[in-house]
C-alpha cells in the first residue's frame, strides 16, 4: 500500500513529517518498505499489509491508525459538503434506469448500485497527482473516480456503460457452463458454474470482485453509466481469481475480506466526486440490496485477561482512548468492557484480538521481561523425542549423515515400494506431477539424494532419515531410513579401502537395534526392490519391523545414479524396533573367564543367526555362556561342495565361582550335540 501523507491529512490533521509517520507505524505492526519524500512535510510511504488487515488497504485505514498513534480526533466522512471528504446525500430505493437482481446471495449479501448521466470533462490535477501517487494510472474521470474511492475508502467499485447492458439489467448469479468473456485486458476467458459474473439480460458482463467485461467499458462517449458498489464472499473471489489467474487491486481486497456497510457509502462518495468534478450527476435514487443485513459484533474483554497475556497493566482510560480511536464502541463493564467491532475490521473476533490491539498501540517496548507464571505442571514429554535423539546420535557416530526429503513424491517413484497389490496415498490437490502421492517409504527420497551425491562427484555416500511414511492399510508409520554406498571406511594408509557390502548394513541395523533395546535378527526374504540373495527381513519380538539389502541396479540407474553403484539400504519401523533399554551399572566380574573356540562344517545356506540361536539355546547352567562370536567362514579345499566351514568362538564365564574344566567341557559338549543334531554339523 503506497501512502500519500497529505491525503491523510484529509481525515486526520497529523504535522509529522513522513519519517516520523513510518517510525511510529512501524513498531505498531505495519512493515514499512521504504519512505520517500515529496516536498515539505509531505511524502509517499510504502507498506507491507498483512492479509489480516484489509482495512489497512485504504488511505482512511491508515489515518485511523495515525489518529490513535498521534492521540488526534479522526474526521469521517460527512454529508457536509465542506468536508474533506464528502459524501453525496442520495437516497436508496429503486431505478427506472436499471434492474438489479440478486440471485446468488450466499456469494454477495450485498449488492448497491447507483444511474448517472455523464458529461465530458477532465479529471482535475489534484486527483491524479494523488492517483499517480498512490502508484495508480489516471485513465478517465469516470475511472479515476472509482479508483480514487479504491485507495481512499479501501472499497473496490466498477462502472458499466448503461447503454451496452441489455434489457438494462444487472444480474448477480453464478456462471453458465462453459459461459464465456473479455475481461478489460482483453483475455477472453471461459468461466467455471461455482464463479460468480455480473450479468445483464443476455451475457456476464464481469467477473464478479475481480475484473469487468470489455463489452461493458465505459469511455469517453459514454454518457450514461451504472456504477456499482457490492460486498463478496471472500472465498469466492479468491477462487475465482486463482483459478483465472488474475489478480487485481480489487480481487485483492474482496478476498481479504471487505466492509459489508461500505457499498453504499462508497456509492456516495462517487457521486459526491463526480459532482465536484463536474463530470455528470446521479439519476435516481441508489438502489440497495441486502436481503440479510449484518451488524457489528461485540465482544468482551477482560481487564484480568488483558493483563495476564500482555504481562502489564494497562491504564483503563489508554485501553478506552486507544479502542475508540480505531473506531470502536466501549461500554463499561464491572470486569473490563464491552466492545463493539466495527465491521471494516474483519480481523476482530475474539477477545486476544482486541488485546492485540491494546497492547501494539499501548508499546510492547513498555512490557518488561519476566518469566511467566506457572499454573501446571509441564506434560510429559512425547517418548518419541528422546528416542528419535538417541536414533541421530548412532547412526551419525555411524558415519552417516541426516537428510531431509519431501514426504510428497510422483506415484512412478512410489510404484517399486508398495507391497504387492498395494496402492499409495494419493494428494487430491498436489503442487506438481512430482508430488502427487504421500512416501509408501522413505528409500525413493534418500536415492534421489544419492544420486543428487554422486552426479556432483562424491562417490562415498552415507545417508539416513527419521520420518513418516504413509500406507493406506496402516496409516502414517514413523520410520527410519538409511542408504549406504561407496567405501566402508575412510581411506587409510594401514589397509587397503574396502566397499560397503551386506554386513556393514546389517551391522548398523543390529547396533541400532542394541541402542533401541530390541534383539534384531535378519532373515532371508525377497524383496520387489532388492537384489535376490542380497535382501533380508529385519524382525524383533517375533514380527518383521523393516526390510535390509542391496537395491536393484536398474532402480539406482533409474533414479540417476551411476548403474555400477552397490546402494545398501534398511528402513525400519522405529515404533516396532523400540524396546525398554535399561541403563544399569554392573560390577567387572571377580572370577576369569574360559574361551574355547569350535570349528564346524555346515550348508552353505545356513544362516548364521540360527546356528547362533542354536549355540544359545545348548547352553548348560554348569558353565554359563556369555558370548558368542563367528570369527572364520571359509570355502575351499578340503570343505565339500555346498558347505562351508565356519569358526566360532565360546566364551564362558560364571559369577560366582571360577569354573572347572570339567563344567567347561560338558556344556561344550552339549553345544557341539546340538549342532550335530539339529544341523548335521561336523566338527573340524
Amino acid at each position: 500500500m503506497r501512502l500519500l501523507v497529505s491525503w491523510v491529512r484529509d481525515f486526520v490533521d497529523v504535522a509529522a513529517p513522513p519519517e516520523e509517520i513510518a517510525a511510529g507505524l512501524g513498531v505498531r505492526g505495519f512493515e514499512v518498505a521504504s519512505v520517500e519524500a515529496l516536498g515539505a512535510n509531505d511524502g509517499v510511504i510504502d507498506f507491507e499489509v498483512t492479509a489480516n488487515r484489509p482495512d489497512c488497504l485504504s488511505v482512511i485505514g491508515f489515518a485511523r491508525e495515525i489518529a490513535t498513534l498521534y492521540d488526534l480526533p479522526f474526521r469521517a466522512p460527512s454529508s457536509d459538503p465542506d468536508a474533506a471528504v464528502s459524501l453525496a446525500e442520495v437516497p436508496t430505493g429503486e431505478s427506472d434506469r436499471v434492474k438489479v437482481m440478486l440471485e446468488a446471495p450466499d456469494l454477495c449479501p450485498r449488492y448497491a448500485a447507483a444511474v448517472a448521466e455523464v458529461v465530458p470533462a477532465v479529471t482535475p490535477a489534484w486527483m491524479t497527482s494523488r492517483l499517480q501517487a498512490a502508484g495508480v494510472r489516471p485513465i478517465g474521470p469516470l475511472v479515476d473516480i472509482t479508483n480514487y474511492v479504491l485507495m481512499e475508502l479501501g472499497h473496490p467499485m466498477h462502472a458499466f456503460d448503461l447503454t451496452s447492458l441489455a434489457g438494462g439489467e444487472l444480474r448477480i448469479r453464478r456462471a453458465r457452463p462453459r459461459e464465456a468473456i473479455t475481461t478489460l485486458d482483453g483475455v477472453h476467458r471461459t468461466l467455471e458454474p461455482d464463479m460468480l459474473v455480473i450479468a445483464d439480460a443476455a451475457h456476464a458482463q464481469a467477473v464478479a470482485g475481480v475484473m469487468g467485461g470489455a463489452a461493458s467499458e465505459v469511455s469517453s462517449r459514454s454518457r450514461m453509466v451504472a456504477f456499482e458498489s457490492a460486498y463478496f464472499r471472500p472465498a469466492s473471489v479468491r477462487r475465482t481469481s486463482k483459478r483465472l489467474g488474475l489478480k487485481t487491486e480489487a480481487s485483492a481486497r474482496f478476498e481479504r475480506g471487505a466492509d459489508v456497510n461500505a457499498p453504499v457509502v462508497a456509492l456516495q462518495r462517487a457521486v459526491a466526486l463526480m459532482h465536484r468534478i463536474g463530470a455528470g450527476r446521479v439519476a435516481g435514487p441508489i438502489v440497495d440490496r441486502y436481503p440479510d443485513p449484518q451488524g457489528p459484533r461485540t465482544i468482551t474483554l477482560r481487564r484480568a485477561r488483558m493483563a495476564s497475556l500482555l504481562g502489564l497493566r494497562v491504564p483503563d482510560g489508554d485501553v478506552e482512548r486507544i479502542l475508540r480511536g480505531l473506531g470502536m464502541v466501549v461500554a463499561h463493564t464491572a470486569e473490563g468492557w464491552h466492545v463493539v467491532a466495527p465491521t471494516y475490521r474483519v480481523d476482530l473476533a475474539r477477545e486476544v484480538d482486541l488485546i492485540e490491539e491494546v497492547g501494539r498501540h499501548h508499546g510492547y517496548d513498555k512490557i518488561e521481561a519476566a518469566f511467566p507464571p506457572m499454573t501446571a505442571a509441564a506434560p510429559v514429554p512425547d517418548r518419541r523425542i528422546p528416542r528419535d535423539r538417541l536414533v541421530r546420535r548412532v547412526l551419525t557416530a555411524a558415519g552417516l549423515s541426516e537428510a531431509v526429503t519431501f514426504g510428497f513424491i510422483e506415484a512412478g517413484a512410489a510404484e517399486a515400494f508398495l507391497d504387492e497389490g498395494a496402492t499409495a496415498v494419493g494428494v487430491s490437490n498436489p503442487l506438481s506431477a512430482k508430488f502427487d502421492v504421500l512416501r509408501p517409504s522413505l528409500l525413493p527420497g534418500l536415492l534421489d539424494a544419492v544420486a543428487h551425491n554422486r552426479r556432483h562427484g562424491r562417490r562415498d555416500v552415507g545417508l539416513f532419515e527419521i520420518g513418516a511414511r504413509f500406507t493406506p492399510a496402516a496409516g502414517e508409520l514413523r520410520s527410519v531410513g538409511m542408504t549406504w554406498t561407496g567405501a566402508a571406511a575412510p581411506e587409510h594408509w594401514s589397509g587397503a579401502p574396502r566397499d560397503v557390502d551386506f554386513f556393514d548394513i546389517k551391522g548398523l541395523v543390529e547396533q541400532l537395534g542394541a541402542a533401541l533395546g530390541a534383539d534384531v535378527t535378519i532373515a532371508p526374504a525377497v524383496v520387489p526392490f532388492l537384489v535376490p540373495g542380497q535382501a533380508a527381513t529385519v524382525i524383533a519380538r517375533d514380527a518383521p519391523i523393516g526390510v535390509m539389502g542391496l537395491v536393484l541396479p536398474s532402480l539406482v540407474e533409474g533414479r540417476g545414479a551411476p548403474r555400477q553403484d552397490d546402494v545398501f539400504v534398511a528402513e525400519l519401523n522405529l515404533d516396532g524396533i523400540s524396546g525398554q533399554r535399561e541403563d544399569r551399572v554392573h560390577a567387572l566380574p571377580r572370577f576369569p573367564f574360559v574361551v574355547r573356540d569350535l570349528s564346524i562344517i555346515v550348508s552353505d545356506t545356513l544362516p548364521a543367526g540360527i546356528i547362533r540361536g542354536t549355540i544359545q539355546g545348548a547352553r548348560g547352567a554348569a558353565a554359563p555362556l556369555v558370548a558368542v562370536r563367528f570369527f572364520d567362514r571359509y570355502k575351499g579345499k578340503g570343505v565339500p561342495e555346498g558347505a562351508v566351514s565356519l569358526s566360532v568362538r565360546l566364551r564362558f564365564q560364571a559369577s560366582d565361582r571360577t569354573l572347572t574344566d570339567v563344567e567347561v567341557q560338558d556344556a561344550f559338549d552339549g553345544i557341539l550335540a546340538a549342532l550335530v543334531r539339529e544341523h548335521e554339523a561336523v566338527q573340524r
